[in-house]
């Protein structure tokens, strides 16, 4: 493929032309939780603005991934003698009927650990692109299937040693499908050739800190008509080239580890948590080249600063919520801080913008809606008794929330 030919393909997978309704991986169209949906619902409980409510067999964390009317999840299914089958499940989005479902990886290949509290064996989400859906067990392997369920490769090849189970969902960059496989130890970033599932490229993290594991999400961006893989892990963010690899730049911020928010691209910065022990949110210009620690760091602070949760940008202001439901509002590009706020619950989802309104969801299944301003103003407080931990996904004028047992349709058939 000749280079104008290559950056045209990165750049329509780094700004996709999908339709509205479609939230075809984690984080949405963006893969920074921007919604364009008009009038979704601020009011619901378990049983008002429900349009739909199905079961869901299994454990899994992993977020509704939609696209053409389908709603793709994943989950494991514990069999008799311990081991978890690993599976992909397709519903229907009008009815919430389901479609298939299909075994990826079997109970004899999934070899169970122990898993965090708040993780599970089924936690990254799936992300679609035209007829083909593409999954990620972490340490167990990946996966693309057709929209009828079929299996079109599978590589579980890349295996490493997870520490609390997997998180980070993947990120498409052109012709490759990207995602960290941060363990205890040997820290990477792996890109597969999307068609074929044959690793393209394999480049080690190449820092020393004290706790290697993190669970993040890839975001693929375009600068100054060059597109990056933002790619953040324990004590650095790098930003590498989707063609080999390469580094283009990092910045070091210490001894951050499992490091879970995606980042944010907004106002020519990107914003990024730093991890454990201490959460510190970073605002970083991505126009440099190698090490740029000391000269990029627009601005800086741990006050608010999530764990868990990422952020989500909304005119010019910055958002997010503290795992512990401390929820500030920041100027985008200073980082002064124009509201700081209880909300109920504690928090590990992270929250969407719609409409003028920021959408929280708490572990506990609280939905809390604020809007996107500059004052605080709390429009709805939702309770669904559930507990929750993947993100919010929207499709066809409706929320979906996916709780510890159920898919929720919030809103309109």
């Amino acid at each position: 493929m000749r280079p104008r030919s290559l950056f045209a393909a990165l750049l329509l997978t780094a700004c996709p032309l999908l339709r509205g309704e479609d939230w075809p991986e984690f984080r949405g169209p963006t893969g920074q939780g921007t919604s364009t949906a008009i009038g979704l619902p601020t009011e619901w409980s378990a049983t008002k603005n429900v349009a739909w409510k199905v079961p869901v067999p299994g454990a899994g964390w992993s977020s509704p991934a939609i696209s053409g009317g389908q709603i793709f999840l994943t989950t494991g299914v514990p069999n008799a003698s311990g081991g978890v089958s690993l599976r992909a499940l397709a519903l229907d989005v009008a009815s919430g009927r389901a479609l298939w479902e299909t075994e990826v990886f079997s109970a004899t290949e999934a070899s169970v650990k122990p898993v965090h509290t708040k993780n599970s064996p089924a936690s990254p989400t799936a992300i679609v692109e035209g007829d083909r859906i593409y999954l990620h067990f972490g340490h167990h392997g990946t996966a693309c299937l057709d929209r009828a369920g079929k299996i079109l490769w599978r590589n579980h090849s890349l295996r490493y040693d997870p520490l609390h189970g997997n998180g980070g969902s993947p990120a498409l960059a052109g012709d490759r499908l990207v995602f960290n496989s941060d363990g205890t130890k040997d820290p990477c970033v792996v890109a597969l050739e999307k068609a074929t599932g044959e690793v393209a490229w394999k480049v080690p993290r190449g820092i020393t800190v004290k706790s290697y594991f993190s669970f993040c999400t890839p975001l693929v961006i375009s600068v100054n008509g060059r597109i990056q893989i933002i790619t953040p892990g324990s004590g650095a963010v790098w930003a590498l080239d989707p063609k080999d690899g390469r580094e283009i730049w990092r910045v070091r911020y210490g001894e951050g580890y499992s490091v879970v928010p995606r980042p944010v691209f907004a106002h020519g910065l990107l914003f990024i948590a730093t991890g454990f022990n201490r959460a510190d949110l970073l605002a970083i210009r991505p126009d440099g080249e190698g090490d740029v620690t000391d000269t990029h760091v627009a601005w800086r602070t741990t006050k608010g600063a999530p764990l868990t949760p990422s952020v989500v940008v909304a005119g010019d202001e910055l958002y997010g919520v503290a795992d512990s439901g401390i929820a500030t509002c920041w100027d985008a590009k200073t980082g002064t801080v124009h509201w700081q706020e209880r909300l109920e619950g504690n928090y590990s989802a992270s929250p969407i913008v719609a409409e003028g309104k920021i959408f929280f969801l708490s572990e506990e299944g609280v939905g809390t809606v604020v809007k996107a301003a500059q004052t605080f103003e709390k429009i709805a407080t939702n309770k669904l008794e559930e507990r929750a931990l993947a993100s919010y996904a929207v499709a066809d004028g409706a929320l979906f929330i996916r709780t510890a047992g159920h898919l929720y349709r919030i809103g309109r058939r």
